[in-house]
């Protein structure tokens, strides 16, 4: 992207969202961007269910996809419904099925486009910046009014340059870089700027030695944004970028990006490749260099993802464990990034090797990457090369290091360092590479009655009111309600881990059959959880959904700008104390939160808490607060309203779902006393 005559110096999230704006500035402290590129992956259904309800026929983004990431189903799993997919498919959706790899190595190379803006609830989509698309992660309302209007509301970012020079020696790859970003303090500079700025920080890859990573190499790079708080990360788009996009057989979606001579960042952070040594981060969440956990015995080893290895780093892995095998006690896995690498490894012979050595092939299912699926063992250490997920007391962790690292504990059954290979892989990665998408619906086929869909044009449209007709009489996904804080309340304070320990899905279950949600030894009552750490805010934020019933307000010394957008869209207060307000919440049972009017924007206010009165700040800004307060609609202005009428013939105590759409667009959603599960 080129800048125009006259405009300012402007970073590169700066273009992106200036070019998309009405306001060319981003004055404000929410702003309306025009959006390219909608991914659903952890609540697909969910977010299209909003847009149908809010009259959504046809989306008009460039591209909108929906990515079905479980893979492994048993007996009592939710099977997702044809019809859904067909409406999907009827509104412009398009649908990745099971199978088709992990949502952020798929688009990264089949849809992902430079200099465009992608909007998504998948924060682990954070990779696709290394192609040098900005990829924000918004509330699942958001994502609905994307659908139906093509913009969303957003803070307007500020950004840290990162600035490469050197070059990566043998045996260390950007795994290892991105591990030492982390060891510097990367996430502190981040937090720093945003409590000083209240603005979401953006990470901008620079420098001589970008251009010396490849498109996958950069996306491990860029994948670590939400581990530091940021809320997204990009690099350059140059020849490499066009050399990408032309192996994929997409060369016409290439565009410059580079930040403009004077743009305003506000602070620079340089790394020399060449002083990078191989790095793992341990099941503490501390970078430590692999010669300090030497003699480990590894028990597991994950090798793939959805984000921590390139092509040619399982190439490398191939080569390094040619004619080895696997020691007894080691568990090998392999967990193919996307299905193009798969093809790509099948047809070279370096599938066979790892099949030879003992690896074990294994679905790419999301719950892979989360723990669920071969969750670590309790003995010895688990190695993975994906980015972990928030690390939660009580919860054991895997050690996370490079692909070459992970070989060395492979061939040897124990932690080491990979340079005790001596000889250094070469590695040549093919150049055709196959770009069929057979897992990747772009049309119905058939619709509900087996006819062919060509056969009738008016067989999509006979689809999206069927479903339409089924959500009204309570037997399609409900469009659940936020809560909304509205006045003054008195919550009970708990920590995560007592929140954990009372068990999250039974609080929704109870909830979903129009009980009062149980939380903590059988208490009945409207909770303020009280986090340490990021990991556990990051946590709290991806299950918003799910506790928003029973959890009102969380306090944290630190919530990225990004997580409050997601805990207010779900009717949740985030809250800053700082260390002294966390020293006086010790022992306290209650905090009394003065009402939403009572609380100034970018200001404190004073809290009682027992005796003491404390300092807190609400991080909510503009348009945040109102959906905090219950207005979390596409409209961004009102709200969710509850019924009164049950429908005819519905399920015992439903009530049906209505949608009223003013001329102003608000959404009103009616309560339902029942829950369907989202996949």
């Amino acid at each position: 992207m080129r800048a125009r005559a006259g405009d300012p110096p402007r970073t590169m999230a700066q273009k992106i969202l200036a070019a998309r704006s009405s306001d060319p500035t981003l004055a404000g402290e929410m702003v309306d961007i025009g959006v390219d590129q909608v991914v659903l992956a952890r609540a697909p259904t969910r977010a299209h269910a909003q847009a149908v309800a809010a009259g959504l026929k046809k989306t008009s983004v460039e591209l909108a996809i929906a990515y079905d990431g479980r893979c492994i189903t048993d007996a009592g799993a939710v099977a997702e419904s044809p019809s859904t997919t067909a409406e999907m498919l009827a509104s412009g959706v398009l649908v990745a099925r099971a199978g088709v790899g992990f949502p952020a190595p798929v688009h990264l190379e089949r849809f992902a486009s430079p200099a465009r803006l992608c909007v998504t609830d998948e924060p682990r989509l954070a990779g696709v910046g290394g192609i040098g698309m900005l990829t924000l992660v918004v509330p699942t309302t958001s994502l609905a009014r994307a659908l139906t209007q093509k913009t969303v509301l957003v803070r307007p970012p500020v950004s840290v340059q990162v600035l490469l020079g050197g070059r990566l020696r043998p045996f260390v790859c950007a795994r290892d870089v991105a591990l030492e970003l982390l060891r510097r303090g990367l996430g502190d500079v981040v937090r720093r700027i945003e409590e000083e700025r209240g603005a979401p920080v953006v990470l901008e890859f620079a420098g001589p030695s970008a251009r010396l990573l490849s498109v996958g190499e950069r996306s491990v790079m860029a994948a670590m944004a939400p581990q530091v708080g940021a809320a997204a990360a990009l690099f350059v788009s140059d020849e490499r970028t066009e050399v990408f996009l032309r192996d994929q057989r997409r060369s016409k979606a290439h565009r410059a990006l580079v930040p403009d001579a004077g743009a305003p960042c506000e602070e620079v952070v340089n790394v020399d490749l060449g002083a990078v040594d191989p790095l793992l981060l341990d099941d503490e969440g501390q970078v430590r260099a692999v010669r300090d956990l030497a003699g480990r015995k590894v028990t597991q080893a994950l090798l793939g993802g959805d984000g921590g290895v390139t092509l040619r780093d399982l190439f490398a892995a191939a080569i390094l464990l040619k004619s080895k095998r696997v020691p007894s006690r080691l568990d090998f896995l392999l967990a193919m990034p996307s299905r193009q690498m798969l093809e790509v490894l099948a047809a070279s012979g370096a599938l066979t090797d790892l099949i030879a050595t003992g690896v074990r092939l294994v679905e790419p299912d999301a719950r892979v990457v989360s723990g669920e699926l071969y969750c670590p063992p309790r003995t010895g250490v688990a190695m993975r090369t994906c980015d972990p997920e928030p690390r939660v007391t009580g919860q054991r962790t895997a050690v996370v290091a490079s692909a070459e690292t992970l070989a060395y504990a492979v061939a040897t059954g124990e932690v080491g360092d990979p340079r005790s290979f001596k000889r250094p892989v070469r590695v040549t990665v093919p150049r055709a590479l196959p770009t069929d998408d057979v897992l990747v619906a772009r049309r119905a086929e058939r619709v509900e009655d087996g006819t062919s869909a060509a056969s009738s044009r008016r067989g999509h449209d006979s689809t999206a009111q069927a479903a339409r007709s089924k959500r009204r009489e309570g037997r399609s996904l409900t469009v659940s309600p936020t809560q909304g804080w509205r006045s003054a309340q008195t919550l009970e304070l708990v920590d995560v881990a007592t929140l954990s320990a009372s068990g999250w899905p039974a609080g929704e279950m109870s909830a979903a059959a129009g009980v009062a949600p149980s939380v903590g030894n059988g208490r009945s009552s409207a909770v303020a959880v009280v986090c340490a750490t990021l990991d556990e805010v990051r946590d709290l934020a991806a299950r918003a959904h799910e506790v928003a019933r029973c959890v009102r307000a969380v306090l944290a010394p630190y919530i990225p700008g990004g997580l409050v957008a997601l805990l207010s869209a779900a009717g949740i207060a985030a809250i800053r104390l700082d260390a002294s307000a966390a020293k006086g919440l010790r022992g306290q049972p209650t905090i009394a939160l003065p009402a939403p009017s009572q609380w100034p924007e970018r200001g404190t206010a004073t809290v009682t808490v027992g005796a003491t009165r404390l300092p807190l700040t609400w991080l909510a800004l503009g348009a945040e607060r109102t959906w905090a307060t219950g207005g979390a609609a596409l409209g961004g202005v009102a709200a969710v309203a509850a019924a009164g009428e049950a429908a005819a013939g519905g399920a015992r105590g439903a009530a049906p779902e209505a949608v009223d759409r003013a001329s102003s667009g608000v959404l009103a959603v009616a309560k339902s006393g029942r829950a369907t599960p989202d996949r």
